[in-house]
């Protein structure tokens, strides 16, 4: 079987993920709490921020690719609308392949709850955001 990928939807996908990050990590909204939860100040952040976003996009380009795939398998298995396939897949990976990985890392390492949650719940809202958007293209 052949696999259709919109490359157009991954991009924006891909560009969603780094637009989620930056509102969700930003000051006003939890970006304090997220420096105090994980011992991050400024200088810190600055000093590695070059390398970090370069892989961010990489891993967010993977991410939106991989999301795509499944969708379209997803849909060719279930024959619902690609929209809806699309989102259901998004949720499904979220929560059985990210969501329970970060619970996982984070409860050996000893992180705080609420940086597990606040994780967690800034990836929902990404991949989800990724899977409307992949959604809405059909490959």
């Amino acid at each position: 079987m052949d696999v259709h990928v919109n490359l157009w939807a991954v991009l924006l996908a891909t560009a969603s993920s780094m637009i989620v990050g930056a509102a969700w990590y930003a000051k006003p909204v939890f970006g304090n709490v997220w420096m105090k939860l994980t011992k991050m100040d400024a200088k810190k952040m600055q000093s590695g921020a070059p390398v970090a976003i370069l892989l961010t996009i990489v891993m967010s380009l993977v991410t939106a690719y991989v999301l795509a795939h499944v969708s379209y398998l997803s849909n060719r298995f279930f024959h619902h609308s690609f929209f809806q396939d699309a989102v259901t897949t998004a949720f499904w990976l979220w929560l059985g392949l990210t969501a329970t990985r970060l619970v996982v890392h984070d409860v050996f390492e000893r992180r705080p709850k609420a940086l597990t949650l606040l994780n967690i719940a800034h990836e929902f809202v990404t991949i989800m955001i990724m899977g409307l958007i992949i959604g809405a293209f059909k490959p």
